[in-house]
C-alpha cells in the first residue's frame, strides 16, 4: 500500500506531493499478491481494515491532508469514520489492482459511462488524450480497455514512471504499463506516433511539479493550482480530450466515466492559450464535480490548496 509522509523540513519550496516520500514496499506487494491470489478477493480483503486502520493512526500528514479535503467536500466537520473510510477506499483500490493485473476482471462489475464518447472519438483514427486524476482506479479503464481491443499508455515524467512500473512489476512482472516519459528526446515523436496510430495517451491532470506553468482555479470552495503541461500537450498536437475516471464504489463494484472535455483539433495558434485555459477549467470543475459526487475516492494525500511555493507548515 502507498501513503504518503510527512515532508522533510529541510527541503526548498517545490510540488508538497515530490517532497513527500511514498510508504511503499515491493516485497510487502509481492506477498500481498500471492496471498490474495491464492485466498481469492473477499478472505483477502479483510486485512485492508487494518491497514487503514494503521495509517490512520501513525500517518499525521496523510490524515491531516484527508481531513482538508473532506471538509471542503463533505461541507462539515469530518468525523474519525470519514478518514478511515478515505484510507480503505484508497487501500481497497490497490488491492483490486493485484487482481486486475492478474487477468481476474471476472471478480468485478464495471458500469461503463460514455462508451460511445470514446468509441467516437477513437473511431476517427486520430487518437486522444484521456485526462484523469488521483482519483478511483485507472487500472479498471485499462482492463476495460484491453477487454474491448483500447490499449492505454500513460504519459508522464521518467522518475514517476520507473516507480509506477516497478510497482507493477511486484504484482506481475507480464503486466508492467506501457509508459511514454516525459522530458527524454524522443518523447514527443512517441506521443504523436501512438496517436498517428489511434491510440489512448492515459495523463493525470491534478499535480503539479516545480518549474511547471499552473494556473489558479476555484476548486472545492478554494483556488488551487492546476498544471497547464497536459493541456498544451494535446493542444500542440491538435488533439480532442476526454475527461476518464473510474470511481469505485464498494464492494467489487465500479462506475468508469468517459466525458468530452475538449477538442484542439482546429485550434487556431492566435487563440491556444485562451482555449488551452478554457480546457483546464472544464477539467478542475468536472474534477469537483466528481469528487461531490464520490468524495471518498480522490487520492491526493496533501494540502492540494498550500500555494506549491508557500513553506511547509
Amino acid at each position: 500500500m502507498t501513503f504518503p509522509d510527512a515532508p522533510p523540513p529541510s527541503n526548498p519550496p517545490q510540488a508538497e506531493w515530490i517532497q513527500r516520500p511514498e510508504r511503499s514496499n515491493r516485497t510487502m506487494l509481492q506477498v500481498m499478491t500471492w496471498i490474495s491470489l491464492r485466498l481469492g478477493r473477499q478472505p483477502a480483503r479483510f486485512v485492508l481494515g487494518g491497514i487503514s486502520l494503521y495509517f490512520l493512526l501513525f500517518s499525521p500528514a496523510a490524515k491531516a491532508a484527508s481531513r482538508i479535503y473532506l471538509r471542503r467536500v463533505l461541507g462539515r466537520e469530518v468525523r474519525r469514520a470519514d478518514l478511515f473510510r478515505h484510507f480503505h477506499s484508497f487501500a481497497s483500490t490497490i488491492h483490486d489492482r493485484l487482481f486486475l493485473l492478474n487477468g481476474r476482471h471476472d471478480l468485478f462489475e464495471v458500469e461503463v459511462h460514455g462508451n460511445t464518447v470514446i468509441d467516437a472519438v477513437l473511431a476517427s483514427g486520430r487518437g486522444a488524450f484521456l485526462m484523469g486524476a488521483h482519483m478511483g482506479s485507472f487500472e479498471v479503464a485499462r482492463a476495460i480497455g484491453r477487454q474491448q481491443g483500447l490499449k492505454v499508455a500513460m504519459v508522464m515524467y521518467e522518475d514517476n514512471a520507473r516507480k509506477l512500473n516497478d510497482a507493477l512489476a511486484a504484482i506481475n512482472p507480464a503486466a508492467v504499463m506501457e509508459i511514454i516519459p516525459l522530458g527524454q528526446l524522443d518523447s514527443m515523436l512517441r506521443v504523436k506516433d501512438r496517436l498517428d496510430s489511434g491510440g489512448a495517451l492515459g495523463m493525470l491532470g491534478d499535480r503539479t511539479l516545480s518549474g511547471e506553468p499552473t494556473v489558479r482555479l476555484p476548486f472545492l470552495g478554494e483556488e488551487a493550482e492546476f498544471p497547464l503541461g497536459p493541456m498544451r500537450l494535446a493542444a500542440m498536437l491538435k488533439r480532442p480530450v476526454l475527461f476518464m475516471s473510474g470511481l469505485y464504489l464498494g464492494g467489487n463494484r465500479y462506475a468508469l466515466h468517459f466525458e468530452p472535455l475538449a477538442d484542439f483539433s482546429d485550434l487556431e495558434r492566435t487563440g491556444r492559450d485562451a482555449a488551452i485555459r478554457t480546457a483546464v477549467e472544464a477539467y478542475a470543475a468536472r474534477l469537483e464535480q466528481h469528487c461531490r459526487a464520490a468524495p471518498y475516492n480522490w487520492f491526493n494525500f496533501y494540502d492540494f490548496w498550500r500555494p506549491r511555493d508557500a513553506a511547509p507548515p
